[in-house]
């Protein structure tokens, strides 16, 4: 580096990376992760599953197209930081209303950009997601010593509950339908079967596309019991995605899940709302090495042999080994092999643990919410 560096990232391992600062300021603690997405940095950020990561990004142009509130996932990022290989440019694009500094200013995230990602890329790949303390300081004055031990001493995402960190504090109601040209976000209106939604950490763009796909959506918190969720009279319910270990929010969210399958109600499932619905039958869910992030990921349909070209984020899987009889795994990675869908034998009952909503196929597999909200709308017509 030509300049004095203003951010440092520093491995529990002792290693040391130094770059240029953008964003807050001070110091964050927390999982590191690497990203493959070309597009969708914001999206990234404000995913809720990302809580408690730092998020290195492979691609190197982050910032070019700006920030817009219409690409936020929920209301502020949620990732503690990002890693880039270069620093932000300014923004070009029609759409953008923001600089991507400038919002990670204002919302206190830090970023580091110089970064030889390559490098970090693969020690994550080698060495499996490392614990880190990423630092910025306009000053460039930095403790190396207590930031290696503030990276060693954090406690990692095994049996780490985030979902009650990111749920939402009450239920509300969900009517946004997916942004299409040229008006953007419409409204669903009429009446339509109702979906209970528990938000473990739920997407914006999840609720739009069960919205699209003519879902009456009440989103609910990951608390919630089954009965509260039955004292909706949904016609199916939701398990969104989320952060941290499927193990540790399953202690609260499986019994309710059970109760909801006890009712003979449809449900789907995304990300940890699939790892959740897995528990709740009676798999098990297993910590990767570095997990699964990234835009181009290949999963195969089992049943049909289509290839879909997904969105993925997660650090944990579901065994495939422990599922049990009358549950038929439904997809798997192209990549390594791990489970990624699973469906009961006879019953309208499914989940993925890829996001179908992120649509890089473009639309390899919106036919999940299709097919769950034809489920939803045949146990409406039952119960009419």
């Amino acid at each position: 580096m030509t300049s004095k560096p203003t951010a440092c990232l520093a491995l529990a391992d002792g290693t040391i990376f130094y770059g240029r600062g953008f964003g807050g300021t001070g110091t964050r603690v927390a999982e590191l992760c690497f990203n493959t997405a070309m597009t969708g940095y914001q999206e990234i950020m404000t995913d809720p599953s990302y809580a408690g990561q730092i998020v290195t990004f492979t691609f190197p142009h982050i910032g070019n197209t700006g920030v817009t509130p219409e690409d936020d996932e929920t209301a502020d990022p949620v990732a503690e930081g990002m890693v880039v290989k270069w620093d932000p440019t300014d923004p070009s694009n029609w759409r953008a209303t923001g600089h991507l500094v400038a919002w990670l200013e204002k919302t206190g995230r830090v970023g580091i950009g110089g970064i030889d990602t390559r490098r970090l890329t693969r020690a994550i790949r080698q060495q499996g997601a490392p614990h880190v303390a990423l630092a910025h300081d306009p000053e460039g004055k930095f403790d190396l010593e207590a930031l290696v031990a503030a990276a060693r001493g954090f406690a990692g995402l095994e049996g780490l509950d985030l979902a009650r960190d990111v749920t939402c504090a009450q239920s509300y109601r969900w009517d946004e339908m997916r942004w299409a040209w040229p008006e953007g976000y419409s409204r669903r209106e009429g009446p339509a079967p109702k979906v209970v939604a528990l938000d473990y950490g739920a997407k914006r763009n999840i609720l739009r596309c069960l919205a699209s796909a003519g879902c009456d959506v009440t989103v609910m918190p990951a608390t919630t019991t089954a009965e509260e969720v039955l004292a909706q009279s949904p016609d199916g319910v939701f398990l969104s995605n989320g952060p941290g270990d499927p193990a540790a929010t399953g202690a609260y969210a499986v019994p309710a899940i059970k109760g909801v399958l006890d009712a003979g109600l449809p449900v789907f499932g995304i990300c940890l709302g699939h790892q959740m619905l897995a528990l709740a039958l009676g798999a098990k869910t297993v910590k990767m090495n570095h997990g699964h992030h990234g835009a181009n990921h290949p999963v195969k349909e089992m049943e049909t042999g289509k290839v879909e070209i997904t969105s993925m984020n997660h650090g944990f899987t579901v065994d495939s080994q422990t599922l049990p009889e009358g549950v038929i795994e439904t997809h798997v990675s192209l990549f390594d092999g791990s489970n990624c869908g699973i469906r009961m034998a006879d019953r309208p009952v499914f989940s993925v643990q890829h996001h179908p909503e992120a649509s890089p196929g473009p639309q390899d597999s919106f036919y999940l919410f299709e097919r769950f909200a034809e489920a939803v709308r045949a146990k409406a017509a039952k119960t009419a």
